[in-house]
């Protein structure tokens, strides 16, 4: 079992910056792959980050180049570093956790709202 608390969201104008942070606990999850989804509404969830146990990343076109993932496996706590924001990234984003066989753990989201 994973548990995964997501903090950091709020209101914020277009070209600004955000750090959104998801604090893990459970097993193994120095292990795990981890990342943010996010989900505006009327959309389905989309994919924004990922990150690896060893520190690999991956990142949806929409988030290269503005967004940086990374996680400190001592605190168990993955981050988005979110840069020149823009209205279309207003969505709720979500934390995951991979876990072993399939699906993910989920966070309880933290809303982001980019005004113009």
């Amino acid at each position: 079992q994973v548990q995964l608390v997501e903090s950091g969201g709020g209101l914020v104008q277009a070209g600004g910056s955000l750090r959104l942070s998801c604090a893990a606990s459970g097993t193994m999850v120095s292990s795990r792959v981890m990342g943010w989804y996010r989900q505006a509404p009327g959309k389905q969830r989309e994919l924004v980050a990922t990150i690896t146990s060893d520190g690999s990343t991956n990142y949806a076109d929409s988030a290269k180049g503005r967004f940086t993932i990374s996680r400190d496996n001592a605190k168990n706590t993955v981050y988005l570093q979110m840069n020149s924001l823009k209205p279309e990234d207003t969505a709720v984003y979500y934390c995951y956790a991979q876990r072993w066989v399939n699906g993910y753990y989920w966070g309880q989201g933290t809303q982001v709202t980019v005004s113009s």
